[in-house]
């Protein structure tokens, strides 16, 4: 990447009429005109923090509008790969980038970069918190406004071939009255390229897809797919399908669901692997299993379960013992396994049939809604619905249908008002996606319109038997942060 140069702006701050500070920047249109203006904004206040640095809200001066200002330090080194991507967007259900401007910050040469967003002021994450706390579970009516959204971002950033790369209810904003939802936060995202490695260390933990467990470095943008899958899963259950503190956790809570994956499956998920193995993982100090112990524990369960105050290796199955067991001893060596049981040649992760999807969820769950989850959560990401056909999906139909209205009586928001771009990313889908009573706005041979498919970002062809040579392994999972982005 090429180093970037900026057009630092002095914050103006001065009291207004009625005694509130008032900030004028110059700032650039995030889409548009690259010509710089004066902007002035009041009201200032944090609402959010984190690694990636702060967002506050404001309100515009001469709109009165509200808006997040997300302020990022700024690498000098490189352009912001997120700002890049944000004047890319324009969609109804991704967040709008409406200015931006870079400050100086405290120390010497500090450079920040300052987004101006539309503000939201609801996540699926708070609203699914609130009911659970209330031991009640989403509508599944909002369940559908919100999926069937997201998964129209999703196609719309796919057709560019850019992943989000970090799905999540965090992500997700929503406007309660109108129902409208938006994908936010793309500083993960990235315009991925065939040929390219990308880093595996990335999306946040329960919504990471298998591949990115793996260590696969090639995957593509149906990682997201994975992800809403994920999602959608959480709404119905009204808690993560795949919870786990670290990936080894995560992959055996997706092989209790979907049974351990078929050489085919690890090979379309990461290539370069070439035997199911455990992952080495090292032994956890005994001094360490619990803070207040104050001396190693030797005596067994029983006794560390009396010095613990709980079972040190709980577990519903005889997979999650193991795996508790795993994480404090280590991975057992091969002379420790043939100790134990000498029929054992080398350690490898059992044969786990899949679990059937409609006893992971309550029995009044929609039939169509497990059907679409078990499409989207698949081991291979090609067999992945792609999130266009998912808005096609049969549990997506009440929503096309012309008398559907919001809990509250109100009209839902826009969900048909594709545009053309939209409408090439998938023709064949587009009589099932446009309602009758909905396209009377849209030219006919929008709707009409074939083998003109825009061309989508590369997957894999389906792998055969023949293809494969050897065992497969379950992966290291020390992977770090690297430098492929």
């Amino acid at each position: 990447m090429c180093a970037e140069s900026y057009l630092l702006t002095s914050n103006f701050a001065h009291p207004g009429r009625d005694g509130n500070r008032i900030t004028t920047v110059v700032a650039t249109p995030g889409q548009g005109s690259d010509r710089p203006q004066e902007v002035s904004y009041t009201d200032t206040k944090v609402i959010g923090n984190g690694s990636f640095g702060v967002v506050y809200q404001a309100k515009l001066c001469d709109t009165g509008e509200l808006v997040a200002i997300k302020k990022v330090l700024q690498d000098k080194r490189f352009k912001n790969r997120e700002l890049q991507i944000m004047r890319r967007l324009d969609h109804q259900n991704i967040v709008k980038l409406k200015y931006f401007f870079y400050s100086s910050g405290e120390k010497k040469d500090e450079v920040y970069l300052n987004l101006v967003l539309e503000y939201i002021p609801e996540t699926v994450y708070r609203v699914a918190r609130h009911h659970s706390k209330n031991k009640q579970t989403i509508p599944i009516s909002f369940i559908k406004l919100y999926m069937y959204q997201l998964m129209r971002s999703l196609a719309y950033i796919h057709s560019l071939g850019i992943c989000h790369r970090d799905i999540k209810p965090q992500n997700l904003l929503l406007d309660p009255e109108t129902g409208v939802l938006k994908l936010c936060d793309f500083g993960s995202a990235k315009h991925l390229v065939r040929g390219e490695p990308n880093v595996s260390y990335i999306c946040s933990r329960y919504y990471r897809a298998p591949e990115l467990i793996f260590g696969a470095t090639d995957y593509t943008t149906q990682i997201d797919v994975w992800s809403g899958g994920c999602v959608l899963a959480e709404l119905l259950l009204g808690q993560p399908i795949f919870p786990g503190d670290s990936g080894v956790d995560q992959l055996v809570e997706i092989i209790k669901v979907l049974g351990t994956p078929t050489r085919e499956q690890i090979y379309e998920m990461n290539r370069n692997y070439s035997e199911f193995k455990f992952p080495q993982i090292k032994a956890h100090p005994w001094q360490k299993v619990r803070e207040n112990v104050q001396y190693p524990i030797h005596g067994g369960c029983v006794l560390a379960e009396l010095l613990l105050g709980q079972p040190i290796f709980p577990g519903d199955s005889g997979v999650d013992q193991l795996v508790e067991i795993i994480k404090v001893l280590g991975t057992p060596t091969r002379e420790q396994i043939y100790e134990m049981n000498r029929n054992y040649s080398e350690f490898k992760f059992p044969q786990i049939k899949a679990h059937p999807w409609q006893k992971v969820f309550r029995a009044r769950t929609p039939p169509e809604a497990i059907d679409l989850v078990s499409k989207l959560l698949e081991y291979t990401p090609s067999a992945r619905l792609t999130p266009l056909r998912a808005c096609a999906h049969p549990f997506f139909d009440e929503l096309r249908e012309v008398n559907t209205r919001l809990p509250s009586g109100r009209e839902l928001p826009p969900l048909f008002n594709f545009t053309e771009h939209e409408l090439r990313i998938e023709p064949s889908l587009n009589l099932k996606l446009m309602p009758e009573h909905a396209r009377g706005s849209l030219p006919r041979a929008w709707i009409n319109m074939s083998g003109s498919a825009i061309k989508m970002p590369f997957s894999r062809a389906t792998v055969t038997k023949s293809n494969l040579a050897g065992n497969f392994t379950l992966p290291s999972l020390e992977s770090t942060q690297d430098k492929l982005g």
